[in-house]
């Protein structure tokens, strides 16, 4: 059986990959507060894929990672305003059901992975065109 490595281990090494840029540029994390000595509350970004509704922008995300992370996926909500199918329309949670990235998580995922997931499904068939609310809107 392979060693577990232990929450803060784990989200250490994402805050360095994530700080250093390491990974797809189309999206960046890191802390929210650099004192979250438990490293649970992450902002993330996603620049919008082009040749879609969303490319030239830029989406900010509030990721939280209980202690259950990594075994449990974090909870990811929207900061920008986004219409897409697995993102309340309320509050801006993303339903983890909704997203494949989420509802197939496992111990290898990470937010860069959720991420790069989300901005995956923006690019696909049925959400690259939907009416978007207008840019810089909130939730």
């Amino acid at each position: 059986m392979a060693a577990r490595i232990p929450r803060n281990f784990r989200l250490l090494e994402e805050l360095e990959k994530g700080e250093k840029g390491i990974g797809d540029g189309s999206c960046s994390y890191g802390l929210m507060d650099g004192d979250d000595i438990m490293m649970s509350n992450w902002n993330g970004t996603i620049l919008g894929p082009g040749h879609t509704v969303h490319e030239n922008r830029i989406y900010s995300l509030k990721i939280h990672c209980d202690n259950d992370y990594p075994e449990k996926p974090p909870t990811v909500h929207f900061l920008s305003r986004v219409n897409l199918p697995f993102v309340s329309q309320i509050d801006g949670k993303i339903d983890p059901m909704k997203l494949n990235v989420l509802s197939q998580w496992g111990r290898d995922s990470s937010i860069e992975t959720v991420l790069v997931g989300i901005r995956r499904e923006m690019a696909t068939a049925n959400n690259r065109k939907l009416l978007q609310p207008p840019e810089g809107s909130t939730f």
